[in-house]
């Protein structure tokens, strides 16, 4: 049987788990019991091989191939290779004169597609010696607490969400920085989504939030001042200590989070230090939003 503990705020650890050994039916139905109540999980120091996270992850689901090959770890279609090791794959941003690497602010996987992922394994192969912590927040718990008039109004509003590849497109609770230098990854074009901020979490059915704010453009149908208004608002009152668990990495840990209730953060590292991550991804069926046309209507 297995055994838990409480992280700080929200999530769960995962003790007497043995990837040593083939995972039993019961184990498995145990293990999506824990993520569904607790929404962000950790395994501490379970490993770093990729057959070791290809197990763990296959407990919690269909796994899901990245579409861009060149993002794949060698021999393995189903794990993403996230690192600097051997050059820069994605854009550098300046903070406070630092050239950092993989700062990704508050979000949600794919709020801009119609179909998002369900959830997703990051493991920890190489720790980055400064900086390179990851923080997740629980929408569903942030949703709980708020008061009863900002519910009132989140009643059938959907909010506007659009890729966003260069943080100075990002419109709300953007963290600064000043972009160095030009990335080499390429990005398809995606349409505008429509997302209700509220919707009932397609597995548990508990009221989760879509708030994003790496994605979020503004509101459908609304006044701009009144919908940028109610994002700011959303926006303070959601993304709170009591709601975030910030966890700094030891090699082989590995952390699942369900990506319907959860955002995450990465806070990114000084391009000179070294990190390599292994992360698989746990496909969606559930579809969560609606595309719009550029201006703002149903595309259809």
């Amino acid at each position: 049987m297995l055994r838990t503990k409480a992280l700080p705020n929200i999530g769960q650890e995962v003790l007497g788990l043995d990837l040593n050994e083939d995972v039993d039916e019961a184990t498995t139905r145990q293990l999506l019991a824990i993520w569904r109540e607790a929404g962000v999980v950790l395994f501490r120091g379970v490993g770093t091989s990729p057959e070791t996270l290809l197990k763990l992850s296959r407990c919690f689901g269909e796994l899901e191939p990245h579409p861009i090959e060149s993002l794949r770890l060698p021999g393995h279609p189903e794990l993403i290779l996230l690192t600097n090791k051997g050059g820069l794959r994605g854009p550098v941003y300046a903070f406070d004169g630092v050239p950092t690497y993989g700062r990704i602010p508050w979000h949600t996987d794919l709020a801009f597609q119609e179909v998002p992922n369900a959830g997703a394994l990051l493991n920890m192969v190489h720790k980055a010696e400064v900086g390179g912590s990851t923080a997740w927040l629980d929408t569903a718990r942030a949703y709980q607490a708020l008061d009863d008039g900002l519910k009132r109004r989140l009643g059938g509003v959907e909010a506007r969400f659009e890729f966003c590849s260069d943080l100075a497109r990002m419109k709300f609770a953007n963290p600064g920085g000043t972009r160095v230098g030009d990335s080499k990854a390429n990005f398809p074009d995606y349409p505008p989504l429509a997302r209700p901020i509220v919707w009932q979490h397609p597995v548990t059915q508990v009221a989760i939030m879509n708030i994003c704010p790496l994605n979020i453009q503004g509101i459908v149908g609304m006044d701009e001042a009144q919908g940028n208004e109610l994002i700011e608002a959303l926006i303070e009152a959601v993304i709170q200590p009591q709601f975030i668990y910030e966890h700094a990495w030891q090699e082989g840990d590995v952390i699942l989070w369900d990506n319907y209730r959860m955002m995450h953060s990465a806070m990114g590292h000084p391009v000179d230090v070294i990190r390599v991550v292994h992360r698989t991804t746990l496909r969606g069926h559930a579809q969560a939003g609606r595309i719009l046309d550029v201006a703002g209507r149903d595309a259809a």
